[in-house]
């Protein structure tokens, strides 16, 4: 009686590991199309039999059926890993060509609006009033051509001083995701630790987890470090931002201006350690502060302040190379040692830049003596083109260094692109949930569950004939 009403017990754990099987299958299903879902699986082992002791504890025995030993996630921790360091790369490279993309967009060269078309205006201009000294309509066209010239500087100036303050405002959004992203993986941690330490499933819990842990790569970098009562600490710079169900906040330093990137540098702090700037490898924070660095002349420079000095070393030569020449020659009324462009003090070069020739009287065209129809000094000036150390030169050289370093950074960009791709695919493959596979899951779970149950019938028939039947023969 005793292995006959054991192997009802048995068939009970059949009917119980199968309906858990067909439950957890009904929720990948269900979870098929959610965003961060790992699929399940219901993880079994068969249950030994009954230790016996004794005279008669020889012979072999039957177990006592399948235990549900709980549900497992089938992620990979190593791919994992690897999403959130491509993310962190792709991050930083996308940032990076953003940034470059709005200056290229800015300079528009290019084109006829770029400012090198503009200089060869300028240039043109000149040449023409050499060939009609003492015209009134070449001189016209020069002057309202200098004034387009030193207005398209500013302009562009003023758009990188908009592109530098809009990113530097940005980063301040970006940094508060980061923080509130910190503030909910600690929430996790602590309910996944409860959740395991009742003996509960904590996967759905582990699955947000891990997409707001990449998130933070994707915008921050940094790493992901499992630890044994199943939290995590996770890393910015090799400093702990969550550990545990506590959080750091990080905060950004610096000017919301242009002017203000020398002396007031932006980067990237821990909050409760002020003046302690957070090393950065990677992610979309770390691109935009490598963009909004001070300038310094190389390549480690950041990328706008670079081109807005590019902009003042421009408009400084520019000046110079022609008051230089323009001093030297002498107006149709005699006078000489003019200058043909200043700068307004109070602003930065590109935006200061103005016209000092108020009109056709104050070009000096010609040379000292030469007579008011000598366009001799005129020509000269639209020679500086050609120099060695001419403004084209200069300008050119910033253009051409620009489009390189766009160039290697939209690569970066591809490449970590591809990287990135190729290891979410990765892990979706180990992760997601494949619709066919669930369903002859499903299948497999009811069959089984119709097999225990058909057990269970058979033994409940037998049992009824043992207990109702026995002892009736004869009667």
């Amino acid at each position: 009686m005793g292995s006959t009403f054991g192997a009802l017990n048995t068939a009970l754990s059949g009917l119980n590991a199968a309906r858990q099987g067909s439950a957890v299958t009904g929720q990948n299903i269900a979870n098929a199309a959610t965003e961060g879902y790992t699929r399940q699986r219901v993880s079994t082992s068969p249950m030994g039999p009954v230790a016996r002791v004794g005279l008669f504890s020889s012979g072999v025995t039957p177990g006592q059926g399948v235990q549900v030993d709980g549900i497992r996630r089938l992620g990979d921790i190593f791919l994992d890993a690897r999403v959130r360091a491509t993310s962190a790369d792709a991050g930083f490279s996308g940032a990076r060509v953003k940034a470059l993309d709005g200056l290229e967009g800015i300079l528009q060269e290019p084109g006829k609006n770029g400012t090198s078309a503009a200089l060869q205006k300028f240039w043109t201009s000149w040449q023409d009033v050499a060939n009609n000294a003492g015209a009134p309509a070449p001189s016209g066209v020069l002057l309202e051509e200098a004034g387009a010239l030193a207005a398209k500087l500013a302009h562009g100036y003023t758009q990188i001083e908009a592109q530098f303050s809009a990113d530097r405002r940005q980063l301040d959004l970006l940094t508060s995701e980061v923080n509130a992203a910190a503030v909910q993986v600690a929430e996790l941690n602590a309910g996944i630790r409860s959740a395991l330490n009742a003996g509960a499933s904590a996967n759905e819990l582990i699955d947000k987890r891990n997409l707001l842990t990449a998130d933070i790569a994707s915008l921050v970098g940094g790493t992901v470090r499992p630890l044994g009562d199943g939290t995590v600490e996770v890393l910015v710079g090799g400093n702990v931002l969550v550990s545990g169900d506590s959080a750091n906040a990080l905060q950004v330093s610096g000017g919301y201006r242009l002017e203000d990137a020398t002396a007031s540098p932006v980067r990237l702090e821990w909050a409760h350690r002020p003046g302690s700037a957070v090393p950065l490898d990677g992610g979309r924070i770390g691109g935009m502060v490598s963009t909004l660095a001070p300038a310094n002349g190389k390549a480690a420079g950041g990328d706008l302040a670079e081109a807005a000095a590019a902009y003042d070393a421009f408009a400084v030569r520019l000046a110079g190379s022609v008051n230089a020449v323009h001093r030297g020659g002498e107006t149709a009324d005699g006078r000489t040692g003019l200058d043909f462009f200043r700068f307004d003090p109070a602003l930065p070069a590109a935006k200061g830049l103005r016209v000092a020739a108020a009109s056709a009287a104050d070009l000096a065209t010609g040379r000292p003596g030469a007579g008011g129809k000598d366009g001799s000094n005129a020509d000269a000036i639209s020679q500086i083109r050609h120099a060695a150390d001419s403004p084209d030169r200069l300008w050119s050289g910033f253009v051409t260094a620009l489009a390189v370093t766009a160039r290697a950074d939209n690569q970066r960009e591809d490449l970590a692109g591809v990287a990135a791709a190729s290891a979410l695919s990765l892990q979706l493959s180990q992760s997601s949930v494949d619709i066919d596979e669930e369903s002859v899951s499903l299948l497999t779970y009811q069959h089984a569950y119709q097999a225990s149950s058909r057990v269970m019938t058979a033994i409940d028939e037998m049992l009824d004939v043992l207990i109702n039947r026995t002892g009736l023969v004869g009667r």
